[in-house]
């Protein structure tokens, strides 16, 4: 009996260490200073989705629509109306805008706050998903990084136009989201989740493979990095370096490891063959259209279209998104130095600086594109805040200085956010507002309603001669007597068209102003001129009768 009893302390200590490395595993990374009580994180993380959504729903028409929200909008009528969507590779974007904003159309109607607020929608769930980074980045570190997206001036602007990027934003954050859970927790649904979110992402945007591609070399950076640093210290190694992945072990015993494997997959070969199908009706948008998007854009990334400047990007956010850019530099670098380092806060600084650079790298830059590298960097930058408020104390102190640099930071993106949003959203001065419609081109379409009324007609005849007319379409969508022919005739029926749209510049080969006058002198008075976008003026001439007094 004496001789059994150390012997039984002796195979109980592994099993007793097994256990705790095995708990050690499970466990999230650790949660970095004092916890913020679970009230006050309710109430504040309430406060920051209220923030995101005053800012992308409040005059959410206020701006005019940008030529290629016009485009999308086009295909979008199509689809309401005929019920035709075929993906096109060559100058278009992914089906999932149309289909996920179809149903809110139908129901709500064609209108531009309708449209817009698909895009909203997103943005404010792109700060959601934030929020649910709280156990890797620390409850005021996620705080933080949610109000910085919910504020920042890129962030804002493009959730209130109806293109991509919103949406495609969403879905690369929710791959991260559903695979770290997965990672976490070892549960197949995680799994099934960030194959779904991937396909989401894929038949959203053609660049998905940079998110991707980006996503996966950051994770082995991170793996590497967290691995070299710790010095080859075993269990105390992964305990400080955050490590976790006890789920897949988790994944691994459970017996329906190869059944979710099969289920992902799967998932993301339905989705894929449901949108780029137009749902099982088009399947050359399958087998060849989807595919033959990856060469197109390809040859798009290094054209001479938009192309910019190695460091534009940089700039870019320096002059736009600076507080956001200067926490991220240093949450990154306190990821990578720090003693106690938390490996997805490295894998954060990677990810976000890699997609920077992974875009820079490409000649092709438009503004929107920053909202791929804002987000991840917004994440960083809440990391950044929360080791600082853990080095001063934490809530010991009140977060006073934390939330000192929170609150300029957050200021300074707000002012940019309203300026750009409400007040300069058609300046061309400013970044992001890229080549957009400008503000008088509502005022054309206000007369042309004036005339429309003054002739008793619903549905007025108007020939837009101008070869750069969009937005137009989207607001001539419920009029089916709109000509778009891009040049000029030599004769137009005053009977049945009441107004020509030209084109009027400085531009000989480009101007149509003298051409339409002399043709439409008889019938036809100027009613103004009224700039569509940078470099585009229109000029508006309508019957001799309808003519303002």
């Amino acid at each position: 009996m004496k001789a059994s009893a150390p012997k039984a302390k002796e195979s109980s200590a592994p099993k007793a260490q097994a256990r705790a490395a095995s708990r050690e595993d499970v466990m999230p990374p650790p949660v970095l200073g004092e916890e913020i009580p679970e009230r006050a994180w309710l109430i504040a993380s309430l406060a920051v989705l209220m923030v995101a959504t005053a800012l992308r729903i409040y005059a959410l028409e206020l701006k005019p629509m940008h030529h290629d929200e016009g485009v999308n909008g086009f295909f979008l009528t199509n689809l309401l109306r005929q019920g035709v969507y075929h993906y096109d590779p060559g100058n278009y974007h992914g089906p999932t805008l149309y289909y996920l904003t179809l149903p809110v159309v139908a129901l709500f109607g064609l209108n531009t706050f309708a449209v817009r607020f698909v895009t909203a929608a997103f943005g404010i769930a792109t700060v959601w998903l934030v929020l649910a980074l709280r156990r890797y980045v620390g409850a005021f570190g996620a705080l933080t990084a949610a109000a910085l997206v919910a504020v920042s001036p890129a962030c804002v602007f493009y959730s209130r136009y109806f293109i991509h990027e919103s949406l495609f934003v969403f879905f690369a954050l929710g791959i991260v989201v559903a695979a770290l859970r997965f990672y976490e927790t070892g549960a197949g649904v995680y799994l099934c989740l960030a194959s779904a979110s991937a396909a989401m992402l894929f038949a959203t945007k053609e660049t998905a493979f940079i998110s991707v591609g980006t996503l996966a070399l950051a994770w082995a950076f991170a793996h590497v990095w967290v691995k070299w640093a710790g010095g080859g210290r075993g269990a105390r190694g992964r305990k400080k370096g955050g490590e976790g992945g006890g789920g897949l072990a988790k994944f691994d015993a459970s017996g329906q490891a190869p059944l979710f494997v099969a289920g992902a997959f799967a998932l993301f070969a339905f989705i894929w063959i449901l949108f780029y199908s137009s749902f099982f009706t088009y399947w050359k948008g399958v087998f060849w259209d989807s595919f033959e998007a990856f060469r197109v854009w390809k040859q798009t990334g290094m054209s001479e279209f938009h192309s910019k400047p190695l460091d534009t990007y940089v700039r870019w956010l320096w002059q736009e998104e600076a507080p956001i850019l200067l926490l991220a530099v240093a949450g990154a670098c306190v990821a990578l130095f720090e003693r106690r380092r938390n490996r997805f806060a490295v894998f954060a600084g990677a990810w976000a600086f890699g997609l920077l650079a992974a875009y820079s790298l490409i000649s092709y830059k438009t503004p929107w594109l920053v909202l791929s590298f804002v987000v991840p960097l917004a994440v960083v930058a809440g990391y950044a805040v929360q080791a600082f408020d853990n080095w001063v104390g934490g809530a010991r102190r009140w977060h006073s200085p934390a939330l000192a640099i929170v609150a300029v930071a957050i200021a300074v993106c707000t002012y940019q956010a309203v300026v750009v949003n409400f007040r300069e959203y058609d300046n061309d001065r400013y970044i992001y507002v890229y080549s957009h419609t400008q503000r008088q081109a509502l005022d054309m379409l206000k007369e042309v309603e004036r005339a429309s009324a003054r002739a008793g007609a619903r549905e007025p005849g108007i020939i837009v001669a101008s070869p750069e007319y969009w937005p137009l379409p989207w607001y001539f969508r419920d009029n089916s007597h709109v000509g778009y022919l891009g040049n000029v005739s030599t004769y137009y029926d005053p009977q049945s068209t009441l107004m020509v749209i030209g084109r009027k510049s400085d531009n000989p080969k480009e101007d149509q102003y003298g051409q339409l006058r002399a043709v439409l002198a008889a019938s036809y008075v100027e009613a103004g001129t009224y700039p569509l976008r940078p470099g585009v003026t229109l000029v508006l001439f309508e019957r001799r009768d309808l003519a303002g007094k």
